[in-house]
């Protein structure tokens, strides 16, 4: 009787043990990158299951239910992201990391409430650092329907200034680190912020718009590059019918680099230049698109080859402004290679956003550049 007692304990307490693994047992779901609940903000190329992109400041949000949250990716070089769980895309990023590899299992979550979750992911450095692919994200819960993109869009056209090179570096005489690179730090996301708008970038450091730095590449500048899906590569030119989303106001900031060297074009090659890729933006975006054209403080004549340039070409709602040489200064201002820190481009933003202001109708209001 004792045997018989004792083995009847031995079956249920393996039962018992075998039911509570299967409570400790986590479950599961794979949910393809490309799935429609999940936004996607900036250029971006779906192949089945896989999102890829290269520009820089290309961002997505994910909504979804559980402790945690895994993204399965890869990157051809080394890109850098920023990433923020539950808050909109504060100045300073919860967590900065970089992908480097192929197949790479990221934690982007753990530890987490219970609950819905947001989680924000931006790409922060250019297309010359990589092109990253996301194949597909980890859950314990359901992924759920993203709430919805803003009200306000706007998208920024530029180069290096408005990729975020150097802006975490705080020496002029810094070199370029792929670390100190940041988008989230510029003026196009500093007045994206002020605005609570949404925002995307199509922009590469060292382009100009007639003669990239030290006329780097001749013959392929941004009025070229401002046609493809991806930053390095021109496989697949983009159509704006790519994009779930519709900005309501363009702005170009370029030109810093044709002008930055003893080689520089002349004025009807310039102006022809910037003309066609006005004609571009008003092609994607129809007639009525404000598009504001800045000119950079590094020369004085740089505002007139763009006023000009504006009025030759006829188009509506085409507006220009400059920064005058002390828009910020040339020490505290500027970090690496001698380009705006994030101090500088809070100065260059200032500068920008009463534009903003009066070419869409957003009221500005009494609060910090940041």
């Amino acid at each position: 009787m004792c045997k018989k007692i004792c083995i009847l304990m031995a079956v249920l307490g393996l039962a018992f043990s075998t039911d509570l693994s299967a409570r400790k047992a986590k479950v599961t779901i794979e949910t393809p990158a490309s799935d429609s609940r999940i936004e996607y903000t900036g250029r971006t190329l779906v192949n089945g299951d896989d999102v890829s992109y290269d520009w820089s400041g290309v961002y997505f949000r994910i909504r979804f239910n559980g402790p945690s949250l895994k993204m399965k990716c890869s990157d051809t070089k080394n890109c850098w992201f920023n990433l923020w769980t539950d808050k909109e895309m504060t100045p300073k990023a919860d967590k900065v990391f970089m992908v480097g590899a192929t197949d790479t299992l990221v934690v982007l979550a753990e530890g987490l409430g219970k609950g819905e979750h947001e989680v924000i992911l931006q790409k922060r450095t250019e297309g010359e650092q990589g092109r990253f692919t996301v194949h597909s994200f980890i859950t314990e819960g359901e992924v759920l329907q993203a709430q919805g993109r803003k009200e306000r869009h706007i998208e920024f056209i530029g180069d290096s200034y408005t990729c975020g090179y150097g802006t975490e570096s705080h020496d002029r005489n810094d070199p370029f680190l792929a670390e100190t690179e940041n988008c989230n730090l510029t003026y196009a996301a500093i007045t994206a912020r002020y605005f609570g708008a949404d925002f995307n970038l199509v922009s590469h450091s060292g382009q100009g718009i007639a003669r990239n730095y030290d006329d780097f590449r001749p013959g392929y500048n941004m009025p070229d590059r401002y046609s493809l899906t991806f930053d390095e590569s021109p496989e697949h030119i983009w159509t704006p019918d790519m994009a779930p989303y519709r900005p309501d106001v363009v702005v170009i900031y370029l030109c810093t680099n044709d002008f930055s060297t003893a080689r520089q074009p002349h004025e009807t090659i310039f102006a022809g230049r910037y003309i066609e890729l006005l004609k571009k933006i008003k092609a994607n975006y129809g007639e009525d698109i404000p598009i504001l054209c800045m000119a950079s403080n590094v020369t004085p004549f740089s505002f007139d080859y763009i006023r000009n340039a504006c009025m030759m070409s006829g188009l509506k709602n085409v507006s220009y402004m400059g920064l005058t040489k002390d828009a910020h200064n040339s020490e505290d201002d500027l970090g690496a290679s001698w380009h705006p820190n994030y101090q500088g481009h809070i100065k260059v933003a200032s500068c920008m956003i009463p534009y903003i202001s009066t070419l869409t109708g957003w009221e500005m209001e009494e609060k910090a550049y940041k």
